[in-house]
């Protein structure tokens, strides 16, 4: 994950039947090795032999979601509409915003912290999360990786937005709000097999 963006080229398309799930997870590449396995391939020279084959292992340590971001539609495109941060940042994901953490005051994200405290900075959140749901087309959460958890050396988090799919907005905006500051496991049933 380290050496290419954090960014996803294209998100699935969008099936509202469907109940609301993240359409991506973080992970490293841990090493690899070979399977032997039978080739289901009609019309094929190895059709029901088997063969060994190279597979790629990767290490997907659960996740946390910091944020959510709201999209509204434009003529140029998607454009972020509201961005709302959790109370509680850790450290490895604050690490991120600056370039030189020991030289640096860590104060990134003290206000949006202080804001979940009072009454007031409360009904402005509440009030994002309705507008969210009322005028985006898309809502996607700010994760990040728990470097702490790799076996490497590195202590700066990779973040990344992760598109909610399926159900209404207002349950994808419910959805994201529930995943705020928790960890999230990869689900092995949710991933495809070929």
């Amino acid at each position: 994950m380290s050496t290419s963006p954090r960014k996803v080229k294209s998100f699935p398309k969008d099936d509202k039947s469907k109940p609301c799930h993240l359409t991506a997870f973080m992970g490293h590449k841990a090493g690899m090795t070979h399977i032997l396995r039978e080739v289901d391939r009609v019309g094929s020279r190895s059709h029901k032999k088997e063969v060994v084959e190279a597979v790629t292992i990767i290490e997907t340590p659960p996740m946390i979601a910091v944020g959510v971001v709201g999209y509204i539609e434009t003529p140029r495109g998607l454009r972020s509409f509201k961005t709302v941060f959790a109370q509680h940042i850790s450290d490895e994901c604050k690490r991120r915003f600056y370039k030189n953490w020991y030289r640096c005051k860590k104060k990134a994200h003290t206000r949006t912290g202080q804001k979940w405290a009072d009454e007031d900075g409360k009904k402005s959140i509440e009030a994002d999360f309705a507008k969210m749901s009322k005028y985006c087309v898309a809502i996607r959460v700010l994760c990040h990786t728990q470097p702490k958890l790799f076996k490497l050396k590195e202590k700066k988090a990779d973040i990344m937005e992760i598109q909610i799919n399926g159900g209404e907005m207002a349950d994808k905006v419910a959805f994201a709000q529930s995943l705020l500051e928790k960890p999230i496991h990869v689900k092995i049933s949710s991933l495809k097999t070929r």
